[in-house]
């Protein structure tokens, strides 16, 4: 699997660990080993010129997803599947930072939910209804969870299903 982290933040971010829970991410719903994703760290006026031309949003946001490929590796598809370029995800520490400091964790600690639920996206998942919403955040929780088990990182705490993001685990 080949992660490619490119940060021009201006900011340090724990690159080896955002590499580390998207792999987790990828391998924990088995997305092929050959598929490839991008993750972009970028600052604030970066992340608000993405968010207005992509989303007609002013400012900056914390996390935005791109997809590049629809996976070709489901289950029943081909019995050979190749490899998929995933797309992009693109993380802003300095928003990261705020939401970490109202959910009370580190800033890496939101990034690495942050590249979780960017990498979710990538893959299909969204948050536009109820429904939709406890399914995705149930499965990130579960996974940056297990991710933080396997390595001792954290507390991460993750937001709670039906809540929109407002309330943390």
């Amino acid at each position: 699997m080949s992660i490619e982290i490119n940060n021009e933040s201006g900011v340090s971010v724990d690159e080896r660990a955002i590499g580390s829970v998207a792999r987790h991410v990828l391998d924990s719903l088995g997305i092929n080993p050959l598929a490839e994703l991008s993750i972009l760290v970028v600052d604030e006026a970066a992340m608000s010129t993405l968010h207005k031309q992509w989303l007609d949003l002013d400012g900056p946001t914390d996390v935005m997803a791109f997809p590049m490929d629809t996976l070709d590796d489901k289950p029943g598809l081909e019995t050979d599947p190749g490899p998929s370029l995933l797309g992009d995800v693109i993380l802003c520490p300095a928003v990261a930072a705020r939401q970490a400091e109202a959910a009370g964790h580190s800033t890496d600690a939101e990034l690495f939910l942050l590249t979780t639920h960017g990498v979710l996206h990538l893959l299909g998942y969204d948050h536009g209804d109820p429904e939709d919403e406890r399914e995705m955040f149930q499965l990130q929780s579960r996974l940056v969870t297990g991710w933080v088990k396997a390595t001792g990182r954290g507390p991460v705490r993750t937001p709670l299903p039906g809540t929109a993001g407002e309330q943390r685990g």
